[in-house]
């Protein structure tokens, strides 16, 4: 059976280290979170950061604005937000309400205050190897694998999911911790074949049960991405996680697993910014 790695423990240990390092600091870390909108899904989210940024001494600059906003004043907003002092993260809540386009409004943030790593010249420094930021979704797998003594080192690791949010700075990440690396996607032949071969499994596709017990070998570290809902309405990955959980040898639950993670590796990296704000 396999050890369920914890990921709502690990990153209540990432936010009291963020916390502690905050309070060191001649000011207070300060994040701006930008919805546009009345996505419910969406203002969940943000709910869940200005959280996380009170349990970490993180000062949150909320900004709600009508879904009639248009595309010059949140890049006029944004431009507001660059220059502010007191402001070391920007956080522009997707996806943006139609017609606005994200692609625009992510390149005009500021990249010292990209803290979600989507602007391109972070993505550009990521892939080389020297990142500015680490996207917070497949840092926090990294810090998993980490924490349980996991290395990809000489290990075959699969991706499933070519996102850029999370599939391809996965792979990257995967790849700089010296992991074999196949990166597939819903074009990928005999994904099976592919996928049993690997001793990291790393799922973020966003289908109920698309990741089988015959899909997993023996042994497998198993790390499920993705946040579902099945018929009954209950969340859950991409991993038949019953079927799954006894052939794997690690393995995370949904909800408990990279969900707490990727908004613990936000707090670091807003942290991140801050002290290279105030050097």
């Amino acid at each position: 059976m396999a050890t369920r790695i914890d990921g709502k423990a690990l990153a209540a240990k990432v936010k009291a280290q963020v916390a502690e390092k905050a309070a060191k600091l001649p000011r207070q870390p300060g994040l701006a979170v930008v919805l546009v909108g009345e996505d419910s899904a969406s203002q969940v989210y943000v709910r869940g950061k200005e959280a996380d940024c009170g349990e970490c001494g993180i000062r949150s600059f909320p900004y709600r604005l009508p879904a009639e906003t248009t595309q010059r004043e949140l890049l006029d907003l944004i431009e507001k937000l660059n220059r502010d002092p007191a402001v070391d993260g920007i956080l522009v809540q997707l996806p943006l309400p139609k017609p606005l386009e994200a692609a625009a409004v992510i390149a005009a943030i500021a990249p010292e205050k990209d803290v979600d790593c989507f602007h391109p010249y972070n993505v550009g420094r990521l892939n080389i190897g020297d990142p500015v930021f680490q996207p917070c979704t497949p840092a926090g797998v990294m810090e998993m694998l980490r924490e349980y003594g996991i290395s990809p080192a000489g290990k075959r690791c699969v991706v499933l999911g070519r996102s850029n949010i999370v599939g391809k700075p996965m792979a990257a990440l995967l790849t700089q911790a010296d992991g074999t690396v196949t990166l597939c996607h819903s074009k990928t032949p005999d994904l099976a074949d592919i996928t049993r071969q690997a001793d990291i499994l790393v799922s973020a596709v966003g289908k109920v049960n698309c990741v089988t017990a015959d899909m997993v070998k023996d042994g497998a570290v198993v790390i499920d991405v993705a946040m579902n809902r099945n018929e009954a309405g209950k969340l859950c990955g991409d991993v038949d996680f019953a079927a799954v959980e006894p052939k794997a040898s690690y393995i995370t639950p949904v909800p408990g697993g990279v969900g707490p993670m990727t908004r613990a590796m936000l707090m670091r990296n807003i942290l991140t910014a801050a002290e290279s704000h105030l050097k």
